[in-house]
């Protein structure tokens, strides 16, 4: 018996991902968040088997999301949901801790045989991502610049290219100006940028902000 938080700022889908999960039996309990903070919130209030989570929501991403999770409910699964481009966000959430990546235009069935399968402890990747990350093996091939990025870094990077200023993100993130300074430098070498109006347009570009 499992209980599943659905996190996603569109009601519409909530109610939709609700009434799959409320006719499985082996769920015997489906709550609803309509920001990060609310996830949050609900994590604090009662523990919860598994979050589906949005990577989009609009008070914050569902990466910062996904690193409060991992670092303060580690027994709690996180299976992400997403409109966003499968190659410019699967990759970075797996290795932030997510135990799945999700499309959100995947038929039902798939969305409960990655339910079931994150529940039982493993992760859950689709039949397309996975021909993704197998092809990202061959250590020559065009790869996106932001591939380079650490976990950290591109949860900063998201940021940046959506206009956030140093001290604002600092304040968000607990860290000082001085270390999302750093962060910053490090990320223009790393994608041979100058500006963050060069991360704006590329993450533009790449899908990676609409």
């Amino acid at each position: 018996m499992a209980s599943v938080l659905v996190a996603d700022d569109h009601a519409i889908v909530r109610a939709g991902i609700r009434q799959f999960l409320d006719e499985d039996s082996s769920i015997t309990e489906v709550g609803e968040a309509a920001s990060g903070r609310e996830a949050l919130d609900q994590l604090r209030a009662r523990d919860w088997d598994m979050v589906l989570l949005d990577i989009n929501m609009p008070d914050r991403s569902g990466i910062d999301v996904l690193r409060h999770i991992r670092s303060g409910h580690p027994r709690t699964r996180v299976l992400i949901l997403s409109g966003l481009p499968e190659r410019q966000y699967a990759l970075n959430v797996l290795r932030a801790g997510a135990a799945g990546y999700l499309a959100k235009d995947a038929a039902p069935e798939e969305l409960m045989k990655a339910v079931h399968t994150v529940l039982s402890g493993r992760r859950y990747v689709s039949a397309s991502l996975a021909e993704i990350l197998l092809d990202d093996l061959d250590a020559d091939r065009d790869r996106p610049l932001h591939d380079s990025l650490s976990t950290r870094e591109f949860q900063i990077f998201c940021k940046l290219a959506a206009g956030r200023g140093v001290s604002d993100i600092a304040n968000e993130l607990s860290l000082s100006v001085k270390t999302v300074s750093t962060y910053r430098t490090r990320i223009l070498e790393k994608m041979k940028f100058t500006t963050n109006a060069d991360l704006t347009s590329y993450a533009l570009r790449s899908g990676i902000i609409q």
